[in-house]
This record gives C-alpha cells, structure tokens and sequence, in this order.
C-alpha cells in the first residue's frame, strides 16, 4: 500500500485543525490562566482530550450534522454562555485583586469541553471532508493537532498571568466568534423556516 496519499490526508487535517483552531487556543488559555501552574496543565490535558473524544465523534458523524438546523446557533449560544462566566470571573478578579479566589480545576475543564465544542463545528466538517472515509487518520489528525493546541493554549496562559489586558482581549475575540455563530446560526433557521 503507497503511504504517500495516506501521508497527504494527514497533512490536509493536521493544516485545516491548526488554522480553523486558533480561536480555540485563545479560550482554553483564558479558561486556564487563573489556575496555578500544575492545575494548568491538568485543566489543558483532560479539557482537550474530553473535546478531542467528542470531536473525533463528531467528524465521523459530519455529514449528518449538517442536517441539523439550528446546530451553528446553539453552538454560539453556548460559546456566549463561556465568554459571559469568563468575563465574570475575570471582572471578579480585578475588583477583588488580592483575595481572589482561584477557579477550580473542575470549572477550567467543564468551560474548555463546552467552548471546543461550541467552536469546533466548522473545524469538524472540514476534517471530516479532508480525511476521505479514513477513520483512523482523522482520528490521528485531531490527535496531534489538538496536542499542539493545547501547547499554543499552555502558552497564552502565561501570557495573560503576565499581560491580564490580554485576557480582556482574547475574551472579546471569542464573543466576537459567538456572536458570529448565532447570527449565521438564526438566519440559517430562519432560511429553513421559510422554506419549509
């Protein structure tokens, strides 16, 4: 068997999860710069593999979940339900700068599943179409792709420690990707309820 074609569509996923999941590094790096260090890593490592499960499930589904009305919406629903507690907590921090208190591990974790999920849709359906039926490269695509995700997010993190202004502004990036995904989403159902 060539492996070269194999080799191909590995590199096509690899390249289209990197580029559609630069949003994605943002929001994990928000959702995990309040936590100490050890914690960090922990809240990435668990969060990214939870989504990374989901979303291999999802791209092996890809085809049906564009038939679903209303997915895009919900997404961004939820992506806006992740910037608000974001927004929250790092308003919370700044009033009461001294005696924050930290998030917790379990909070960090639950926000990067939801924010991936929310997130990833457009990024699935492109894997998806770039893996061709095979199952086990899209699987391997994601893996790896997700692994240099969750470092470029390890990154982020200790940037807004150091910057936390920078906290603000990835918190605006990712309203911005929600706010986009529910107006896409609406006129999406609206369309469908028009014509149906």
């Amino acid at each position: 068997m060539d492996i070269f074609p194999l080799l191909v569509i590995l590199t096509q996923i690899l390249l289209i999860d990197l580029v559609l999941a630069g949003d994605n590094a943002i929001i994990i790096g928000v959702a995990v710069a309040r936590l100490p260090p050890d914690q960090r890593r922990k809240a990435i490592f668990a969060g990214i593999a939870g989504a990374t499960l989901i979303r291999i499930f999802f791209a092996l589904v890809a085809v049906k979940l564009l038939a679903i009305i209303g997915l895009t919406l919900a997404g961004g629903v939820l992506l806006l339900w992740v910037v608000w507690k974001s927004a929250r907590e790092l308003s919370d921090d700044q009033r009461h700068e001294q005696g924050a208190t930290p998030q917790t591990l379990g909070g960090a974790i639950w926000r990067i599943v939801i924010a991936d999920i929310s997130m990833s849709l457009d990024n699935v359906l492109g894997v998806a179409g770039a893996a061709r039926g095979h199952p086990v490269l899209l699987a391997a695509g994601l893996v790896i792709s997700v692994a240099l995700m969750g470092a470029a997010a390890s990154f982020v993190a200790r940037i807004m420690v150091r910057f936390p202004w920078l906290a603000w502004a990835g918190i605006a990036i990712v309203g911005y990707v929600a706010l986009t995904m529910i107006y896409e989403g609406w006129h999406q159902v609206s369309l469908h309820l028009q014509l149906g």
